[in-house]
């Protein structure tokens, strides 16, 4: 990497995190180009290839689209001293004390407002104000309970705040992603430099939540994360801090208020919630009292919040402390609050709702950075502006003053970002995170650190989505770090007992895990099948009036009545088709994310496997203009990955609700699917090398051709075949197995005598069915070579399967009623 290093150039005259003011490489750069085998381009490009390859093997992306841009990580880190660090670090904790006192004023006394300390404006016309959230409190010491600030280094090295984040301050479980694969990419580096570890500061976030519950919550509150959902753009975000701090996600619908407090609703009933840890944005935390109108909360959240029956952290009204417009005052509001000057400066502020601010913003337009003081919106350059633009805001601005702000610009410290063949200057914005606890606050020993693309402004990255382009921040400890304990030492208590709670699952996570065993099974039958015919047709399709030609019509009539209309390639790689294997992944991917916090992270590296392996050959088959079918490679390689999930999810998960639902929704579609298969194959008798090469594909189809073949070893019988795939129950692949392992999931689920009555009854009668078929009776034909007796007796078990698995919903997934307030919903995630 010398080579690179003494090409690299900074993109101006201000601060560069790797080039002295001399233009010599720090330190630091060098050692890492060292010890991390840099020393070429191609080099570089390898670990950034490895960067790629990891975020794909644990799912890591930004929303949850397959289509979305993966997470954008850089390989290299931005790299900061200790002492420098250390010196940040102060500042950012007194900022951090500074905001805590100007939301515990603004929720209880009010002094700044009624004193002029700060303009009424700033608080009361903010949207993040919640006049119902008014005098909630939480417990502690503390009312800003996490603060995340995005800070540059300016142009003579200083640090400057460009945003603070109260509201929802994301970030944080990327920032422990980012960590964990450039640890793995540059791990002959990442072992021998001193490092400090950001595990610590999840310790304390953990500790911090049990100190903030309700007074009278026992030695181990409740805590659950309350996220909108897996659609969210931030979900991997939520999935991963609910994963590292041990919480259960929950969405609104998950929760209630009942009997003055927040309940969650689970299978087994109900279980008290004693602190939420909101990832909703606080207008849409509760459509009852709320102007979100949202969905997304929880009606009654507010009156539970303000008796104290539980604790909201960040506190409803946090948000308001997002205004850009305090960043203006804060200075005055540390000299009055702390005594003391404000140590961390902020980016330079003018609050246009000050008629003098709102003169010199105006006659300054041409120069300032200039934004909104609501959430949203792009800041706006007013040196790109032409002058007729610069004249249409100025009257805005004139119009509603109070509602915009000015700002110098920044010229924010680049950092070496790898681009197309080069290093490029990148200026960088750092995400750091603060976590309150009763002795202060504790800071965490990295960040996020964001860069802009090529050209691009820090500004634009303070009101931008998270994604972009993203890197780990390691601070460089000048001596050894000491191992961690994974769980803080305290005092010894007995262990407590395995409890409704340690395995209570909401039944939005409930319902999310019967569909990921459904989906995953659909994409497994969907391969199976596919990959039997496909194995017919590279033989057969040129020779149509062959007995394997007309087996092969038999089976693509099949495949078009069980999978979906299409060319069999268009069946493996196509997104938008109903049925595909493609289509099958997809939701595999989003069910999967939406429990992230339920699954192995193995489950990732499988899934990533599949998923690698469709796109692979769908350029493969760009690139060779379709020739060739060339399905077999694809196939087994999805197949590979969906039965490492299998095997994952069989001996990675704990035998709880939620695993007991996965597998009833695996056997529920795997015996839909072995039905739905044999209604389109084997009713009708045809020639007996037609019938004998279709049934060898179906038995090869549903993995049971080799137990066939060593008990039918010299003809095709269709009784043996009907005895194997529908009555063995020592057989996996059988309706008769998928049946009993139904009813003894099913055994293990809480639900009353009642409920399940309807569920229960349309089981047993699938068991008596079977019990009453002959597969002998079964295969006699009619004058026309059907079989009518067989087609009945898989069509009643057709419809009782598909009415099962409607009642299996209704029984276990009901959902809350919709409310009037409800009607208004719009998004309120927190992407911040």
């Amino acid at each position: 990497m010398a080579d690179l290093l003494a090409s690299y150039r900074a993109a101006g005259p201000g601060h560069d995190e790797m080039l002295q003011s001399t233009g010599a490489t720090r330190a630091a750069w060098d050692q890492m180009a060292a010890l991390a085998g840099l020393d070429s381009w191609d080099r570089l490009r390898l670990r950034s290839d490895d960067v790629v390859t990891l975020l794909e093997d644990h799912g890591v992306r930004y929303g949850t689209d397959p289509d979305d841009v993966p997470w954008p990580l850089d390989p290299l880190p931005v790299m900061i001293d200790e002492e420098e660090w250390t010196d940040l670090e102060a500042r950012l904790r007194q900022r951090a004390e500074l905001l805590d006192a100007v939301l515990t004023d603004l929720v209880t006394d009010r002094r700044l407002l009624s004193s002029g300390l700060l303009p009424a404006e700033i608080v009361l016309a903010h949207p993040g104000f919640l006049r119902a959230a008014d005098g909630i409190t939480i417990p502690g010491r503390h009312q800003l309970f996490t603060h995340a600030a995005d800070v540059v280094r300016n142009a003579d090295g200083a640090w400057a705040v460009l945003a603070d984040r109260t509201q929802v301050p994301g970030g944080m479980g990327y920032v422990m992603e980012d960590r964990r694969v450039v640890a793995q990419v540059l791990a002959g580096l990442y072992r021998q430099a001193r490092i400090r570890r950001i595990g610590p500061f999840f310790h304390a976030m953990r500790q911090g939540l049990h100190e903030v519950a309700p007074v009278g919550s026992d030695d181990d509150p409740r805590i659950v994360l309350l996220t909108p959902g897996p659609d969210s753009p931030t979900a991997f975000d939520h999935g991963y801090l609910a994963t590292m701090l041990g919480l259960p996600m929950v969405e609104g619908e998950d929760l209630t208020v009942a009997d003055g407090r927040v309940w969650m609703r689970s299978l087994e009933g109900r279980e008290p919630v004693d602190v939420v840890v909101r990832h909703v944005d606080g207008a849409h935390c509760d459509p009852l009292d709320l102007p979100g109108g949202s969905r997304l909360g929880v009606p009654g959240l507010v009156e539970a919040a303000r008796t104290g029956s539980v604790t909201v952290v960040n506190p409803l009204s946090s948000g308001v402390l997002e205004n850009p417009a305090l960043l203006t005052y804060l200075p005055r509001l540390c000299r009055e609050l702390r005594g003391e000057e404000l140590a961390l400066a902020s980016a330079v502020t003018y609050w246009c709702g000050e008629r003098s601010m709102c003169s010199h913003v105006i006659a300054n337009l041409d120069r300032l950075v200039i934004s909104t003081t609501t959430p949203g919106g792009t800041p706006v350059h007013g040196w790109e502006l032409s002058t007729f633009e610069r004249a249409d805001l100025a009257a805005r601005i004139s119009q509603t003053p109070h509602l915009w702000v000015g700002q110098e610009p920044t010229e924010a410290s680049t950092t070496p970002t790898v681009g197309d063949g080069r290093l490029d200057a990148r200026p960088t914005v750092l995400r750091t995170f603060a976590v309150a606890r009763q002795q202060g606050y504790q800071v965490m020993s990295g960040a996020l650190a964001r860069v802009t693309t090529a050209g691009g402004r820090a500004e634009e990255l303070v009101r931008a989505p998270l994604g972009g382009g993203v890197k780990d921040v390691w601070v460089l400890a000048a001596e050894p770090q000491p191992l961690t304990e994974p769980w803080p030492e305290e005092e010894a208590t007995p262990i407590a007992p395995r409890g409704r709670w340690a395995s209570a699952i909401s039944p939005g996570a409930a319902e999310e895990l019967f569909r990921l065993g459904r989906r995953t099974e659909r994409a497994e039958a969907t391969v199976r099948l596919v990959r039997a015919v496909a194995d017919r047709w590279e033989d057969y399709h040129q020779l149509p009036r062959s007995p394997g030609g007309r087996a092969l019509a038999v089976l693509m009539d099949a495949v078009a009545e069980v999978v979906g209309e299409g060319t069999l390639t268009e069946l493996v790689l196509d997104e938008d088709r109903p049925g595909s294997v493609a289509q099958a992944v997809d939701g595999v991917a989003r069910a999967a994310s939406a429990v992230r916090d339920q699954l192995s992270a193995d489950t990732w590296l499988a899934l990533s496997g599949v998923e690698r392996a469709l796109n692979k050959e769908r350029a493969r088959q760009l690139r060779d203009s379709g020739e060739g079918l060339g399905l077999g490679r694809v196939l087994a390689r999805c197949l590979e990955g969906l039965l490492a999930m299998a095997g994952i999810a069989s001996e990675s998960m704990v035998r709880d609700v939620g695993w007991w639902l996965m597998d009833v929704g695996r056997r529920i579609e795997r015996a839909q699917r072995l039905v739905a298969t044999l209604q389109a194959t084997v009713t009708t008798r045809r020639i007996a090398m037609v019938d004998a090469m279709v049934l060898e594909s179906v038995l090869i189809a549903h993995e049971s051709v080799i137990t066939y073949r060593r008990r039918s070893q010299t003809q095709a019988r269709p009784d043996a075949f009907l005895d194997l795939l529908l009555l063995d129950e020592s057989n996996p692949r059988s309706l008769a197995y998928q049946l009993e392992e139904i009813r003894a999931d099913l055994l293990s689920l809480p639900a009353s005598g009642s409920r399940v009555a309807a569920r229960d009854q349309l089981l047993t009668d699938l068991h008596d069915l079977l019990a009453e078929l002959d597969p002998a009776a079964a295969i006699v034909v009619d004058a026309d070579g059907h079989r009518p007796r067989l087609a009945e007796v898989l069509e009643s078990l057709r419809w009782r399967l598909e009415e099962l698995a409607g009642e299996i919903a209704r029984v276990h997934f009901r959902h809350p009623t919709a409310s009037p307030w409800a009607d208004a919903a719009e998004w309120g995630g927190g992407a911040g």
